[in-house]
């Protein structure tokens, strides 16, 4: 265990939706909401003032509709979003070369490897220093936490949001850690903080009083031992600097349910062909296809295959899944469908199974290898405007989709450098002069200097360095008031590690 606070834990703030709000003048200090528009469309990230109002990541849309009707409501624009986390994962790897990545918006740093702190003040400096630069870069903001191990560090960064740093001083973990909720430690779902509670646990302090045997007697041995280290602040899992994909897999959820089986196949093997693109795209194959079908009732099937070798060959994929489907009754409706591969690796072996040899994706499905990342099938760009996408009318200029209908599309004229809210115009959706436009950056300026200089003022050389400062208080708080108002996901993995 670590004696310095120098595992870092980056969670910008509102992702997708402060970085709509930076993009988009008019939206500024507003609620906001990014995910699916359909009937069956999730929250994925709310800004701040929708959050006012109840709405949260993962909510059905409609929930979120009822809740803040007044919202503005976009199609997220992932392609955009990924640039943006390039910049801070750039800022990130400046400070260390240990820095794992959870989701676009999210990161752990070990600051030692990188030799940016080594201890209380320089780890509080470097985080400072983040922080400013990820503002000076991207125009967003991100809170910090600081600790000794990554579930503090984690923690911490919580307690910061939004926009500020705190750091959790060596020694200060237990009293901090107490009060908590069980629900803070990580691995401790709705279902396991239930049955703690069952049990009459309901904070971390009460887990540590219960005693590792009582714990393995409740949520058995594996969960049980995890639990009552992390109760204890004891948290050994290094940063790891390369995380290793598991599977590659595409999805699709249907506002009206699917009954007719032949477009239930063609739509699986659409995705097939998907899946095979995003494989190939990250120079891949695997052995094993997997099929996912939710039906009309919400329950939800997965089918696999395993090969005798790996493959990126849509064929090969297209008659897996297949295959695969053949294996689920789908006459009550399928609301959902996957296909996914895993068993990865980054060689490919020429396929015994394919009834085609050398079959060869459609041109008509490579016509629409630029498909939204967010699994919606794209239309033809004329007749397709989803809202808060970026377009560009040859009088107007650079504009956003408010939303469209009826055979007409309503445009806000604005960029992210205007002061205040630009205009709004409406068009037919087949308007010559209206095509879509590639997202504007949120900051101009050239961040190669300002990395530089960062770099000198968190790592100041060896010789110039202080012994580690003594502990002062359970947390250090320092924060910005927050001018602009989260995604998660998480894989597991290999590679470079941070030491313990």
């Amino acid at each position: 265990m670590r004696t310095a606070p120098t595992i870092l834990h980056l969670d910008m703030d509102a992702f997708f939706a402060s970085a709509e709000q930076a993009s988009k003048p008019s939206l500024r200090g507003k609620a906001v909401v990014v995910g699916g528009l359909g009937p069956r469309g999730v929250v994925a990230t709310a800004s701040y003032e929708a959050r006012v109002f109840g709405v949260n990541s993962a909510m059905p849309m409609a929930q979120a509709r009822r809740l803040a009707p007044n919202a503005a409501y976009l199609v997220p624009r992932f392609g955009f979003y990924r640039s943006i986390s390039e910049q801070v994962m750039a800022l990130l790897r400046a400070l260390s070369p240990l820095v794992e990545p959870l989701s676009l918006d999210e990161a752990f740093v070990d600051l030692e490897a990188g030799e940016a702190a080594w201890d209380a003040e320089s780890a509080r400096r470097a985080g400072e220093r983040l922080r400013a630069d990820i503002r000076a870069v991207t125009g967003l903001t991100g809170s910090v936490g600081l600790a000794a191990s990554k579930m503090l560090a984690k923690i911490a960064s919580e307690r910061a949001k939004p926009d500020g740093l705190v750091l959790i001083e060596p020694g200060s973990e237990r009293a901090l850690l107490g009060p908590l909720s069980v629900r803070t430690l990580p691995g401790v779902g709705p279902a396991t903080g239930d049955h703690l509670r069952r049990a009459g646990i309901t904070t971390v302090d009460e887990i540590a009083e219960a005693g590792e045997d009582e714990l393995v007697r409740l949520v058995g041995k594996a969960h049980g031992h995890a639990l009552y280290a992390m109760a204890l602040a004891h948290d050994e899992r290094p940063v790891v600097a390369e995380r290793e994909t598991k599977s590659v897999s595409v999805e699709d959820t249907y506002d009206v349910d699917i009954h007719d089986r032949i477009r239930v196949g063609l739509e699986v093997q659409r995705l097939a062909d998907r899946c095979v693109r995003r494989l190939r795209g990250a120079g891949l194959s695997g052995r094993t296809i997997v099929l996912k079908v939710r039906r009309y009732d919400f329950s939800t099937l997965t089918r696999s295959e395993t090969l005798r070798g790996p493959t990126d060959d849509p064929g090969v994929v297209r008659e897996a899944a297949a295959r695969l489907l053949d294996s689920v009754d789908t006459t009550g409706g399928v609301r959902l469908l996957g296909v996914g591969v895993s068993g990865l690796a980054d060689y490919t072996q020429e396929d015994l199974f394919a009834q085609a040899a050398g079959e060869q994706v459609d041109l008509l499905e490579e016509e629409h290898a630029e498909e939204e990342e967010n699994g919606e099938q794209t239309a033809p760009v004329e007749r397709r405007w989803p809202a808060g996408h970026d377009v560009r009318h040859s009088g107007f200029g650079h504009g956003w989709v408010q939303g469209s209908g009826l055979g007409r599309v309503t445009v806000r004229f604005e960029t992210p450098e205007d002061a205040g809210p630009g205009r709004v115009r409406t068009f037919r959706t087949d308007d010559p002069e209206l095509e879509p436009a590639e997202p504007l950056p949120l900051v101009t300026r050239d961040a190669d200097e300002l990395t530089a200089a960062s770099r000198q003022l968190v790592a100041p050389p060896p010789e110039n360095r202080r012994p580690a400062d003594p502990p002062v208080a359970s947390a250090q708080v320092s924060s910005e008031p927050a001018s602009l108002p989260k995604s998660r996901s998480g894989r597991e993995g290999g590679g470079a590690t941070s030491r313990p």
